[in-house]
């Protein structure tokens, strides 16, 4: 009896040519900032035929500081390259929610402008951040009743979407972990591009968007459940970003594979280096480095010293400086090494006054847990920074202070030293 089962069929040579061709008409009408962002967005283009083979499907962020910065271009490419593209400035979470839940017509969401939805003038519009996350994972239902009256009842439906963004300044951390960042720039005076034609280009998209069906459908089968190698030290969440394009690469095969692993790398890298962090995050860093090596601090020193630090919110954080009601209710949201909340504790200043401040040995826990390494100073070397990295350890003993501490007073507040 025959097996009615096909051959799994690879043509790694096309692969590899379909990508550069989809790669060199990006190249006519957008700039973007890295040769890594050519690759990823190529890699993103052609993952959009093979959703259904992949777990996870990643976002792509178009973000720039100023508009005219080539963010739009890059979607109405896009939109030429993927199936059932929709591209759009403005959606309701029912709409979208309705335009995603049938996986026969799922489209690609292109969506334009999205700083209005979710940037710093806009609404929390926390319905559409929860389905755009939960449409990151193939797994990702958002539930409805359905029905009538008393007979009403809950109903998964899917979300699985790929979904390609632009717009201005930065989005939800809860998106911007779920997707791959393209810092967009305004063309420099040496930079080229061609003009966009959408009646005589667009159908030359089309052309490419059948060539990568047609290579996606060969190759379908070898992506089905796939563990592309990953490249060191990239796990998480960046991982589930990255496995698909990383995937898509290895079955492209020729000089892919390796330009992907060095993209991936590249722009995780960039990511990270431009994650802000959480408001708490920030104000346990920048306290790290006012506590230099002093074992506790006044409230009063600490504010003083926050509001005087360069490119910090402290000085006007809601419109006026932090107080130490803000500083005590940030703080409270962390815990100690024995679980009890960060709280102030009373500081003798005097033979018989004392007044608020704080224990390094109450903060030990959450420098460690939650901030980033401290910097090395220059003179350094690269075997010296590594090892530092590798065994972060508290900078206090994580056991409170002994209660006599509480008895002494407190020397003269030591300036920050740098770490």
């Amino acid at each position: 009896m025959t097996d009615p089962t096909p051959p799994v069929t690879t043509n790694t040579d096309d692969g590899a040519a379909v990508l550069d061709a989809v790669e060199a008409f990006h190249r006519r009408f957008n700039v973007f900032p890295s040769e890594a962002a050519y690759t990823a967005v190529v890699l993103w283009d052609a993952h959009t035929h093979l959703l259904d083979t992949f777990e996870s499907t990643p976002r792509i962020a178009f973000l720039s500081p100023e508009p005219g910065s080539g963010k739009t271009r890059a979607l109405e490419i896009i939109e030429t390259l993927t199936p059932r593209p929709m591209l759009t400035t403005d959606v309701s979470p029912a709409a979208l929610f309705r335009s995603v839940c049938d996986p026969d017509a799922r489209p690609t969401v292109l969506f334009d402008e999205i700083d209005t939805t979710f940037g710093p003038k806009a609404a929390g519009n926390e319905d559409l951040r929860g389905l755009i996350n939960s449409g990151h994972r193939r797994s990702g239902v958002v539930l409805r009743c359905v029905g009538d009256g008393n007979t009403q009842t809950v109903q998964p439906f899917p979300v699985y979407a790929a979904l390609a963004m632009g717009g201005l300044g930065d989005l939800p951390d809860t998106i911007m972990s779920r997707s791959v960042i393209i810092r967009m720039r305004r063309r420099a005076p040496n930079e080229k591009v061609e003009p966009y034609r959408e009646r005589i280009h667009k159908a030359e998209g089309h052309a490419l968007r059948e060539r990568l069906a047609t290579w996606a459908g060969t190759v379908r089968q070898q992506l089905e459940g796939a563990w592309p190698e990953l490249p060191e030290g990239i796990s998480d969440r960046p991982a589930d970003v990255w496995e698909p394009l990383l995937a898509v690469a290895d079955a492209a095969g020729g000089h892919w594979p390796k330009r992907a692993r060095a993209a991936c790398v590249q722009l995780v890298t960039a990511a990270k280096a431009n994650d802000k962090g959480s408001i708490g995050i920030r104000l346990l860093t920048d306290l790290r480095e006012i506590f230099g090596d002093a074992e506790r601090m006044l409230s009063a020193d600490l504010l003083s010293k926050l509001a005087d630090l360069d490119d910090a919110p402290w000085a006007d954080l809601d419109g006026k400086p932090i107080t130490a009601r803000a500083l005590a209710k940030m703080l409270g949201d962390y815990v100690k090494a024995d679980n009890d909340p960060i709280k102030p504790r009373n500081i003798k200043t005097g033979s018989k006054s004392s007044a608020k401040g704080y224990y390094a040995a109450d903060l030990a826990d959450a420098w460690l847990r939650y901030c980033p390494p401290r910097r090395l100073p220059p003179e350094e070397s690269a075997t010296a920074a590594t090892a530092a990295t590798a065994q972060v350890r508290p900078l206090f003993p994580v056991a409170d202070t002994p209660e006599v501490a509480d008895t002494e007073p407190l020397p003269t507040p030591q300036a920050a030293t740098a770490p």
